[in-house]
C-alpha cells in the first residue's frame, strides 16, 4: 500500500540534461556561419554531454531526494520511521557533532539543515531546501 506524501523534494530536476544539445546546437550554428559543420560531431558532443548531465542528475534524485510520508522520513539513502522522532523544533538545540541524516557528512550545500530530536534522545540533522516547510510537516505529522 503506497503512503501519502506529506512532504516531497526531488533533488533535481531533468532540465540539466538539455545543456548539452543546447550547447551543440550553438556550437553547430557558430559553425554554420564560419564554415562547414561537423555535423556527426555535433551529434556526439550532444549526446555525450546529455549522458554525462543524465548520470549527475540521476545521483542526486537519489542522494539529495527528501521524502516524507505518514510512517517515514526518507533523506537520500536513509529512511527513518516518523514514529522515532520526537519534535522537530529550532529548540532542539543540535550539538556540533550531529549526524547528518541521510550518510552525507554534511549538510548538502544550498539545504537548510532541521534539527530533530529522536526519541531515544539524540539529536539529528535532517535537510530540505525549503526547511521550514518540512518542519512544518514533520511537526504537524508528529503532533497528529
Amino acid at each position: 500500500m503506497t503512503q501519502p506524501v506529506l512532504y516531497a523534494e526531488p533533488g533535481s530536476t531533468w532540465w540539466p540534461v538539455l545543456w548539452g544539445p543546447i550547447f551543440a546546437v550553438v556550437g553547430a550554428l557558430v559553425e554554420w556561419a564560419t564554415g562547414p559543420v561537423h555535423t556527426l560531431a555535433w551529434v556526439l558532443v550532444a549526446i555525450g554531454f546529455a549522458g554525462a548531465a543524465a548520470v549527475w542528475v540521476q545521483g542526486r534524485r537519489r542522494v539529495c531526494s527528501v521524502e516524507l510520508t505518514p510512517l517515514s522520513l526518507r533523506q537520500g539513502r536513509e529512511t527513518i520511521d516518523v514514529d522515532k522522532i520526537a519534535a522537530a523544533d529550532e529548540e532542539v538545540g543540535t550539538p556540533m557533532a550531529a549526524r547528518v541524516l541521510g550518510g552525507g557528512l554534511a549538510v548538502p550545500r544550498k539545504f537548510d539543515s532541521v534539527p530533530i530530536k529522536l526519541t531515544d534522545g539524540t539529536a539529528v540533522l535532517a535537510w530540505a531546501k525549503d526547511g521550514e516547510a518540512l518542519r512544518a510537516a514533520l511537526r504537524e505529522r508528529i503532533d497528529s
